[in-house]
C-alpha cells in the first residue's frame, strides 16, 4: 500500500508510511530465503511422479533427509501451480429399482449394453449389444474402436427402421446413455430410458446374462488381428444364436422359432439385422420360465 502511494509521486516513502501506521523497515525489507532448492525438487518429482500428490512428494522430500517444514513446502508447491486437479465425483439423479419383468411382446423393452475386449496387438475395442427382452433375440450389435453416444443414436436409429419403436430400453448409467445427445433421443422419439440402480447389474439381467454367452463363445474363444475378424465372427454367431441355438429360458427354442410360435401374422424374416414389421397378438403366448436365457 505504501509502496502505491510512492509511485503515484504525491507522498514520500516516510509520509506514506506514517499516514498507514507502517514502520518503514516493512517498505525496505527483502526476504533473505531462497526457495531454488525446494523448487528444483519439487519440479523433480512432479516430473517423476506426476500422479502423486503433494504429501506423496513431500514424503519422498523427506526421505530423501531433506528436513524442510512442510508449511513451507506446500506453499512453494501451490505457487508452482503443482496442485492436481481432482475429479469430481458424477452425479446421478435418484434411480428406483425397477423389478425385471418379461414384456408382453416383442418391441416393447430392448436392453442395451457394452463390451470391452482387445485384438492380438493390443489395441482395445468396444460392442453395443442390443437385444429384445420378450424372445431374447440379438438385434444388433456394433463393433468398433469408440462409440459415443453419437454411434448409439446412429445404431437404435437403424433398428427402428428395421423394427419397430420399442417402449422402453433399459441401460446402466454409462456416459454414453446419460449424455443429452441420447436423453434428447429419447424424449423427441417417445422412448422411455429405464435407467438402473449403479452398481446392480442383475437389474439388466437379461442382456448381461447374454454378455457372458457372447464373452465365452466370441470373445474369449478366438484371438482376432482386426476389427474385421471380429465382425465376421460375430455375424455368424448371432445368426446361429437367433435361429438355431436353444434356450431354456424359452421352452428349448431359439428365438426366432419361439416368435414364431407366438404371433398370429409373421412377415418374411430378413437376415440379419432381423427385421420385425408386424404387430404381435399376446393371446396363443407360451409359458416361459422366468430364467434369464
Amino acid at each position: 500500500m505504501a509502496a502505491e502511494l510512492c509511485s503515484e509521486g504525491t507522498y514520500s516513502i516516510s509520509r506514506a508510511c506514517r499516514i498507514l501506521n507502517l514502520g518503514k523497515a516493512t517498505v525496505y525489507y527483502k526476504p533473505k530465503k531462497d526457495d531454488t532448492v525446494v523448487m528444483n525438487e519439487l519440479r523433480l518429482k512432479a516430473d517423476q511422479h506426476p500422479r502423486e500428490g503433494f504429501w506423496k512428494a513431500y514424503g519422498r522430500i523427506r526421505l530423501e533427509g531433506n528436513v524442510w517444514n512442510h508449511k513451507r513446502v506446500h506453499r512453494i508447491y501451490k505457487a508452482m501451480n503443482l496442485n492436481i486437479r481432482r475429479k469430481g465425483k458424477r452425479r446421478l439423479p435418484t434411480r428406483p429399482k425397477v423389478n425385471l419383468t418379461v414384456p408382453a411382446h416383442i418391441n416393447h423393452t430392448w436392453s442395451i449394453d457394452f463390451m470391452h475386449d482387445a485384438l492380438m496387438n493390443g489395441r482395445k475395442f468396444k460392442t453395443f449389444n442390443v437385444i429384445d427382452d420378450y424372445n431374447r433375440q440379438i438385434l444388433h450389435i456394433e463393433i468398433d474402436y469408440s462409440i459415443k453416444s453419437n454411434s448409439v443414436v446412429w445404431a437404435l436409429n437403424r433398428l427402428m427402421k428395421q423394427r419397430e419403436r420399442p417402449q422402453i430400453i433399459r441401460m446402466d448409467n454409462g456416459p454414453e446413455f446419460i449424455a443429452h445427445l441420447t436423453k434428447d433421443w429419447s424424449i423427441m422419439h417417445g422412448i422411455e430410458f429405464l435407467y438402473i440402480q449403479p452398481g446392480k447389474p442383475t437389474q439388466n439381467a437379461y442382456i448381461e446374462r447374454f454378455n457372458g454367452t457372447f464373452r465365452r463363445h466370441i470373445l474369449d474363444a478366438y484371438l482376432f488381428e482386426n476389427l474385421n475378424e471380429v465382425r465376421d465372427a460375430t455375424e455368424v454367431f448371432v445368426k446361429d444364436y437367433n435361429y438355431h441355438r436353444p434356450h431354456d429360458s424359452l421352452g428349448g427354442l431359439p428365438p426366432i422359432t419361439f416368435l414364431q410360435k407366438n404371433i398370429d401374422l409373421l412377415k418374411t424374416l430378413p437376415e440379419f439385422p432381423t427385421s420385425q414389421h408386424s404387430h404381435i397378438n399376446n393371446n396363443n403366448q407360451l409359458n416361459k420360465k422366468s430364467t434369464f436365457e
